[in-house]
């Protein structure tokens, strides 16, 4: 395989407000030919036991991307047969081991997995018939995965592995069924959220639902949003749970990808585990892709004419910066990296 290094200017951009004297972002990367779609970042160890963050990204043209020194400088990956694959999720474990979704119609929808760094990478999945289409992936472990791919007969489908090799359709019998029109977005890999024994995922279209079951897919709600939607641009993009003791609080962005600036109905929060749902109060200035927690309180939500963070659990929103972003992957309370068109890869840090 191909794999090329190179390094980045870095240009610091102040957030504005209250929070620009706690946060910044460091744009690290841009230009490049594709529309980065998905990224993780995860500390692993070095052979010294020292803590290092390595981040992983992908998106269209084939292109992933690895940084082992928090984005200083990145390789670039290939899959081979892949240059024309649109790869929107990745979710990596440490600097070797990482699983990789492309998202189309068929067998333009697959699941990689590489556990040499990305030398070779391994085909797990795929599908020839048309209506096959991966939206997400999220793990729990290295061997424990769940994919979320759009309904197939009248319900959502998800895959899973328990050995990190084999998937297998997770039973949908209690499901409940797919509405005519709605669908999930493949926008940032965070449709689709796992804790513990939890499942969470959401959609759009004609209506926008958080699907949630509390011991991975043995039973399942779905319950009805406020987010924005009545057409195939417009639903639920990203879900994003809080730490901490107590009710799980959740909170999902989106809005219509194609009417950007409309700032309504764009983020909502829930205190009961996605039982009921409430909209901010402070809304963002617009349609937003992702969604991350910071900490307990705290989030920060992407999206193609800004970014905010909410101190309150997604309550308020107020405006950090203005960079076009696709997806979200927050390492602590201190670091994390945003993706988008052109190659644009950017570092948040909270001192």
């Amino acid at each position: 395989m191909a794999h090329k290094r190179f390094t980045v200017l870095v240009l610091l951009l102040p957030l504005f407000g209250a929070t620009a004297q706690a946060n910044s972002w460091k744009v690290q990367t841009s230009g490049m030919d594709s529309n980065l779609r998905a990224v993780s970042a995860v500390h692993f160890s070095t052979e010294k036991g020292v803590p290092t963050p390595v981040v992983w990204a992908s998106g269209s043209n084939g292109v992933i991307l690895k940084s082992v020194d928090e984005g200083k400088s990145w390789q670039r990956l290939q899959v081979q047969g892949g240059e024309t694959l649109d790869f929107r999720g990745v979710v990596a474990f440490n600097n070797k081991t990482a699983y990789l979704m492309s998202s189309g119609e068929g067998d333009k929808s697959r699941i990689y997995k590489t556990i040499d760094g990305g030398e070779t990478w391994e085909l797990q999945v795929t599908d020839k018939h048309k209506e096959f289409f991966l939206d997400a992936i999220a793990c729990l472990s290295e061997t424990h995965c769940v994919a979320l791919g759009d309904p197939i007969g009248g319900k959502f489908l998800l895959l899973t592995t328990t050995d990190g090799e084999h998937w297998k359709p997770l039973a949908t019998t209690i499901m409940p069924a797919s509405l005519p029109g709605e669908g999930a977005f493949a926008a940032s890999n965070s449709c689709l959220a796992l804790f513990g024994e939890e499942i969470f995922f959401a959609t759009g279209g004609l209506v926008s639902r958080v699907f949630v079951s509390k011991n991975l897919g043995l039973a399942w709600w779905a319950v009805n949003t406020p987010i924005a939607h009545a057409n195939a641009s417009s639903g639920i993009f990203s879900v994003a749970r809080l730490p901490g003791p107590g009710p799980r609080a959740l909170v999902v962005v989106g809005g219509d990808h194609k009417d950007p600036a409309r700032a309504s109905a764009v983020a909502a929060f829930s205190g009961d585990r996605g039982k009921a749902w409430k909209l901010a109060k402070r809304q963002p200035r617009g349609f937003r892709s992702a969604v991350a927690a910071l900490d307990g309180l705290r989030l920060i939500a992407v999206g193609p004419n800004g970014e905010e963070i909410s101190e309150d659990r997604g309550v308020h929103w107020k405006q950090t910066d203005s960079l076009n972003l696709n997806a979200l992957a927050i390492l602590d309370a201190a670091h994390g990296w945003a993706v988008g068109p052109n190659g644009t890869i950017a570092r948040f840090v909270s001192p």
